[in-house]
Parts: structure tokens; C-alpha cells; sequence
């Protein structure tokens, strides 16, 4: 008798217990896709993804991620503040939200004399895919809500103090700031998706954290911007 596929939410169920909640189940599924060098849980390998410590960022190529960044943001926070759906309008105000913290460091880089350059086919892509994705499958549109916003508090830190260490004296920028208790703000978040997520079906969840690989693809054509 042939073996059952065993996929990679189904392998989870037997590592982080669905008793900690749906968070945990993203979670444990995002760290999978993540390279050895990027979390010590991750199993990827991808030979086009560079180690962080050999990145040669530009000023040029920063400003390009910031700004398609900010495309990206910017639909996120639309997309849940319309809230077409009304769990969409569980995460508004979250403290998380990005797009007003990326005007002013786009405002700072213009100040001090850069070009900002229009939105490129990484972030516009990207932003018309979630549009899509948020009017017709809102549990797929969950999973890149938590892997955009939750990276950035995680490995994106790390990214953006390792670049402006590199190109910018060190200078944090407002994009890796939060008003309020940053560890506070993580966790009211985690809340409100394990609670609305809580009467979804398997399917449901499962539709979601397939979703995760493309959240990635995505995310990550942003991010090399950084090092074109």
C-alpha cells in the first residue's frame, strides 16, 4: 500500500500542540519556509537567498523596499479598515499598522536630498494580490496579514538594524518603531486572531496556512530589493 502525502500543516499537528492556538500554527508553518541562516527552525534551502551578513545594501535599493513596502502596507490597513468582512475590522488599530511610520521616513530620505522612486512590480503586485485574495477568501488574506506584520516585528528588526548599521550611521528608522509596549501590542494581536479564528473549520485553517508559501515568495522579492 502507497504511503499518504503527509503535508506540512498535517506534519505540525504532531510538534506544536493546536491547544496554544491557530497562531501557533502559523507560526510553526512560516518557520518551516524560513532558511537555517534566518530562524534555527527553519528547514529551506535556497542557494539565491544570500546570508544576511554578506548583504551589500544601497541607500538606492533601501529606499526602493521602504517604498514598495509601503504599498503593501498601505493596502493592508485599507483592505482592514473597509472591512468587507467583519473579522477584517477585528484588527483594526492594532498598533501594528506601518504606513503612516513609512510617509515619514520616505519624507526623511527626500529631505536629505534621495529620489523616491513610483511603486516597482514587487510591491504593486504583491498589493493587487491581496486585494483580490481579501474579497474573496478572507481566511487566505488572514495568513499574509499575520506573516507581514509579524515578520517585520521579528526578523524584519533584525534586517533593518543590519542595513542601517551598514548605510545609515545606524540611524533607526520610524518603520522599526511602535507606540506603546511593542510586546503588548504582539500579544493583543495573537489574541484576536486565535479568537476569530477559533470557530473556523480545518478547512478553513488549512486554506489559510497553504497560503504561507505565497505570503513568502512575495514578501521576499520585496525584501531583495534591499541588495539590487
Amino acid at each position: 500500500m502507497p504511503l499518504k502525502a503527509v503535508s506540512v500543516w498535517e506534519t505540525k499537528k504532531r510538534y506544536s500542540g493546536e491547544e496554544k492556538g491557530f497562531v501557533e500554527e502559523m507560526r510553526f508553518v512560516a518557520m518551516k519556509l524560513h532558511t537555517r541562516d534566518q530562524a534555527k527552525e527553519g528547514e529551506k534551502e535556497d542557494p539565491d537567498v544570500q546570508p544576511l551578513a554578506k548583504w551589500e545594501p544601497s541607500i538606492e535599493g533601501y529606499i526602493r523596499f521602504l517604498v514598495d513596502s509601503k504599498v503593501v502596507y498601505d493596502t493592508l490597513e485599507s483592505i482592514v479598515n473597509e472591512a468587507a468582512y467583519p473579522v477584517y475590522a477585528e484588527f483594526q488599530n492594532t498598533g501594528l499598522e506601518r504606513s503612516e511610520k513609512l510617509s515619514k521616513d520616505l519624507e526623511w530620505f527626500k529631505e536629505q536630498g534621495h529620489c523616491i522612486p513610483e511603486p516597482s512590480s514587487p510591491g504593486t503586485s504583491y498589493a493587487s494580490y491581496l486585494k483580490e485574495l481579501s474579497e474573496k477568501v478572507p481566511p487566505a488574506f488572514i495568513c499574509h496579514f499575520y506573516n507581514v506584520y509579524f515578520a517585520h516585528t521579528a526578523g524584519g528588526r533584525m534586517i533593518g538594524k543590519k542595513v542601517a548599521g551598514k548605510i545609515l550611521d545606524s540611524k533607526q528608522l520610524e518603520f522599526y518603531k511602535w507606540d506603546g509596549d511593542f510586546s503588548q501590542l504582539l500579544q493583543n494581536a495573537r489574541e484576536k486572531l486565535n479568537r476569530v479564528t477559533q470557530s473556523w473549520s480545518r478547512e478553513e485553517k488549512d486554506r489559510c496556512l497553504e497560503e504561507t508559501e505565497k505570503s513568502f515568495k512575495y514578501s521576499g522579492e520585496i525584501l531583495r530589493l534591499i541588495v539590487l
